[in-house]
């Protein structure tokens, strides 16, 4: 862990999605830091999700940053779009058949963030070609395409070893974000592991009883930062 406060992405993959808007919202108000964004294909993952005119519906929803993961098979041509739709920062997967660093300075000369995403059997040695065109990683705890999966902790664990592999930015190590399986119970381990940012679905969208998303949110960030 870094010693900074964990940021917290509401994934609303899995959320309501005749009611994204009020989501969005709800998941503001719980106290989330960003939110999330899986962007699938249908080629790259078999499932499809929403796209571009589904991002600048919610952009006006709320002020917190927008995160997009694109689950694509050719990022290159989509990846500065959602920047233009208002998202700060694009993740797009290193197992994509596309060029990527063409793509991750595409994203930066536009303004957003530009991060890689390696699935757990993907050698984390993928992300060095390209670490001087990186501001985050992306790692993901389960294959990614599917919500609902269970947490890796060992996918988590090649953080420290990706940390060492990609080096620093102006000084500080490079941002990690963890995606997949993360709840009250996992969220201690992610964070022990070495991430700054964790993205939620299922955990805060399926959360009952009087304190529901929030406390749901509440019980993340004391897990990550015990």
């Amino acid at each position: 862990m870094s010693g900074a406060r964990i940021e917290i992405a509401a994934s609303i993959l899995n959320a309501d999605l005749g009611a994204l808007r009020e989501t969005v919202q709800a998941a503001e108000a719980a106290g989330v830091d960003r939110i999330h964004l899986d962007i699938m294909d249908g080629h790259f993952v078999p499932n499809l999700t929403f796209g571009l005119a589904t991002v600048e519906a919610l952009r006006s929803a709320t002020k917190l940053p927008f995160d997009a993961h694109l689950m694509v098979l050719s990022p290159g041509l989509w990846a500065t779009r959602y920047v233009d739709a208002g998202c700060e920062s694009v993740a797009i997967h290193v197992e994509a058949p596309d060029q990527h660093r063409a793509t991750l300075d595409a994203i930066r000369d536009s303004g957003g963030r530009a991060g890689l995403a390696l699935d757990p059997e993907t050698p984390i040695e993928s992300l060095v070609p390209f670490r001087d065109e990186l501001d985050f990683a992306l790692v993901m705890t389960v294959k990614s395409g599917f919500g609902g999966q269970s947490y890796r902790p060992e996918a988590a664990g090649r953080m420290a070893a990706i940390r060492k592999l990609v080096g620093e930015r102006d000084g500080h190590p490079l941002p990690l974000h963890v995606d997949g399986g993360i709840n009250a119970t996992t969220a201690g381990d992610a964070a022990a592991a070495g991430a700054d940012l964790l993205v939620v679905g299922s955990a805060l969208f399926s959360a009952q009883g009087p304190t529901g998303m929030g406390g749901a949110v509440r019980a993340i960030r004391e897990s990550a930062t015990r």
